[in-house]
């Protein structure tokens, strides 16, 4: 799926940094880690989670930068990657259904997320405290009534462009648009606001699958 998005995306000479280095720890620092992380949760206030590309490669979808990342084999003239199974069929991942768990707690305030694959809305993140930056896949939205439908299958087009659907407010009926960006589109007021709003108020703001 992260291959038909990256193969809508107009051409672009310069991604930018590819072929990033991958850092493992050992396994005992990797845990005095986690346990250092979980109580800085613990006493966090107002957490965030911004999320990226890496989260969502457990789930079969390949990411973009990382040493075998999408564009990352382009530059180097190799084959890409395939993802594992049809994009629409793609399960959350753990760190996916743990984030649910910290909002059901009341831990976690927002999620800010890079990803266009719509697992988190799909894993139970509620639409009102998550920002999906550079859109969603499966979402289309009424230009003229605001109203967004999340499809059970992948919207042709991206680029905010009309799809071939109507919004089925019978006072509206609008043509509908894909919520996906291109290189050249702004990064959405509707998304950007509260993302930037909940930002100010964390006290934690933890970054996952993401540089």
């Amino acid at each position: 799926m992260s291959l038909g998005y990256a193969e809508k995306l107009s051409f672009i000479e310069d991604v930018g940094n590819v072929g990033m280095t991958e850092h493992f720890d050992p396994s005992t620092i990797l845990r005095e880690k986690i346990e250092q992380l979980a109580i800085m949760i613990k006493k966090s206030k107002h957490l965030v989670v911004f999320t990226g590309a890496g989260i969502s490669t457990s789930c079969g979808i390949p990411d973009f930068r990382g040493p075998k990342g999408i564009w990352t084999l382009q530059r180097e003239g190799k084959a890409l990657p395939e993802a594992s199974l049809p994009f629409h069929r793609a399960v959350p991942s753990l760190t996916h259904m743990s984030l649910v768990e910290l909002e059901k707690a009341g831990i976690l305030k927002f999620v800010i997320s890079q990803n266009v694959d719509g697992l988190h809305l799909r894993s139970g993140i509620p639409r009102e405290k998550l920002s999906e930056l550079h859109g969603n896949s499966f979402m289309e939205t009424c230009p003229s009534c605001g109203a967004e439908y999340f499809r059970d299958f992948e919207v042709e087009t991206i680029g905010l462009k009309e799809t071939s659907r109507r919004c089925s407010d019978a006072k509206c009926g609008a043509r509908l648009k894909d919520t996906v960006l291109d290189w050249e589109d702004a990064l959405p007021p509707k998304e950007m606001n509260p993302a930037e709003k909940h930002c100010k108020q964390a006290d934690i703001v933890l970054c996952l699958g993401t540089r």
